[in-house]
């Protein structure tokens, strides 16, 4: 019997994902050193058994903070008694994966934000964006990666110069269509110049409307537009404010 014609049909589909599709990881490997939040504390990672030292195994230890690599932010990191990440349901891990590409822009203006107008560019070439999606806002500031500097992009003054959301765009996201989650390349939802003003009026915004998010994702660049699939997947601490995540995409050849 081939998988075509298998009793089991999420087999066969499980076949032909794997035989018809590419699996892009969308996540940074995480360590200590790496660009993070200024007020967060660097991972430390000690080895509690080592197999170099005769033990029968490797263990590590990690000590380190929720928001931290590529990362998840339930509504409960900026809303007290919002949904934590144990709350977040299974179903909401796997979704349509609309990329909304400023890259070209961002090339030129390092504080570049999306406008309504890329929306409804993105729409005129793929139609509705579905309800219930997952947008990611694609700047290929994650090529930046791990290089701390060349993230934050300060100038002389301190201001950091790197890319964001705008509110335009994610009030559209919300309201109209429905979006279920939203991801972005760079440390924060908000763009450099709000962050050193101490401005993170727009990841208040995405989370105190119940989406949740990933931070630091990466190789948006190799991913469709439209059409895509994205999986997230992270641990599941009860009552959970953020933790590191793993995400990738699933698109055609």
């Amino acid at each position: 019997m081939t998988d075509d014609h298998s009793p089991f049909p999420l087999w066969a589909l499980q076949r032909r994902l794997l035989a018809d599709h590419v699996f892009t990881d969308l996540t940074h490997a995480f360590h200590p050193g790496q660009p993070h939040f200024p007020q967060f504390p660097d991972e430390e990672r000690d080895q509690v058994f080592d197999m170099a030292d005769g033990a029968g195994f490797n263990v590590h230890r990690y000590t380190l903070v929720g928001q931290w690599g590529t990362h998840v932010d339930p509504p409960s990191h900026f809303v007290q008694g919002a949904r934590t990440l144990d709350e977040v349901p299974v179903e909401q891990m796997v979704l349509p994966l609309v990329v909304l590409d400023i890259s070209e822009r961002v090339a030129a203006d390092a504080d570049a934000v999306p406008t309504l107008a890329d929306v409804t560019a993105w729409e005129e070439r793929h139609g509705p964006m579905p309800s219930g999606c997952f947008v990611a806002l694609r700047t290929d500031w994650w090529k930046r990666w791990p290089d701390a500097a060349a993230m934050e992009n300060r100038d002389a003054d301190g201001t950091s110069h790197a890319p964001g959301w705008s509110r335009e765009v994610l009030e559209d996201l919300i309201t109209r269509v429905g979006a279920v989650a939203v991801g972005h390349e760079q440390t924060d939802t908000d763009a450099g110049a709000s962050t050193s003003a101490g401005d993170y009026g727009l990841e208040l915004l995405v989370l105190e409307h119940d989406l949740w998010q990933l931070e630091l994702m990466a190789r948006l660049d190799e991913v469709p537009e439209a059409g895509a699939l994205v999986v997230a997947s992270w641990p599941k601490p009860l009552g959970g404010s953020g933790f590191p995540a793993r995400a990738f995409a699933i698109h055609a050849r």
